[in-house]
């Protein structure tokens, strides 16, 4: 018989529970609820794949590709998490209260991912149309080839920041360390001084948006030229 979806508040322990239980679990259709999973000590791979209206906390560190492919779902991480943290997240909101790993929301297509501490390299990498708010700071290659959706940063960006990006918006507050191909620096309209504070807001975070910087695509590389070979 199977076990009923989840209508109710419910706690899994991972000291005692496996993430395989906890995923498959929250899998089962129609679930929805609030879900506390406890001692996640890093383990990978927890609340993956959800597609219920759930409200998740995670109260710990976690490891790899915590909420990835998230549809719906609001995970909170009450720690720091691993690489590709809502990787290919589709809609919802994702929140991590301290640091992220790489490839912060990999090829995310929709939904809101807050980072309240710092991002590592590849923050944003291939995105797809998901936004990405950080308070700290975030790493070398952020936002590479990613297509659309927009990045904040509260904090500085590292090197290479927007390689060959495409039409993804990018906000920076504070230092630059290096644009990477075809990422200019371009003027905020007042249509982008909106777009930025309606992010900082739901991101619950609070910051003067007269104080970023937006950056994106020049948009020579969308098609061959051989003037442009040295930056391909």
């Amino acid at each position: 018989m199977a076990t009923p979806a989840i209508t109710r508040e419910l706690s899994f322990d991972l000291a005692s529970e496996s993430v395989r239980e906890l995923n498959r679990t929250l899998h089962l259709p129609g679930g929805s609820g609030r879900v506390r999973i406890l001692h996640p000590s890093g383990k990978h791979s927890v609340a993956v794949g959800l597609d219920g209206d759930y409200e998740v906390e995670i109260q710990g560190h976690v490891g790899y590709y915590c909420a990835g492919m998230n549809k719906h779902a609001l995970v909170r991480i009450a720690g720091n998490c691993g690489v590709g943290v809502a990787e290919n997240m589709m809609s919802g909101t994702v929140i991590v209260e301290g640091s992220a790993s790489q490839s912060a929301a990999a090829s995310a297509r929709g939904g809101l991912l807050v980072i309240h501490g710092d991002a590592s390299a590849r923050c944003g990498i291939s995105l797809k149309g998901a936004d990405i708010v950080v308070r700290g700071s975030v790493g070398h290659m952020s936002a590479f080839m990613a297509q659309k959706g927009r990045l904040v940063v509260c904090g500085d960006a590292g090197d290479a920041l927007g390689d060959s990006l495409y039409e993804t918006r990018l906000y920076v507050r504070g230092s630059v360390a290096g644009l990477g191909a075809d990422c200019v620096q371009k003027e905020m309209l007042e249509e982008h001084l909106a777009e930025l504070a309606m992010l900082l807001a739901r991101a619950e975070i609070d910051a003067e948006v007269a104080e970023f910087r937006r950056y994106g695509s020049a948009r020579q590389l969308y098609n061959f030229k051989v003037d442009n070979v040295g930056a391909y």
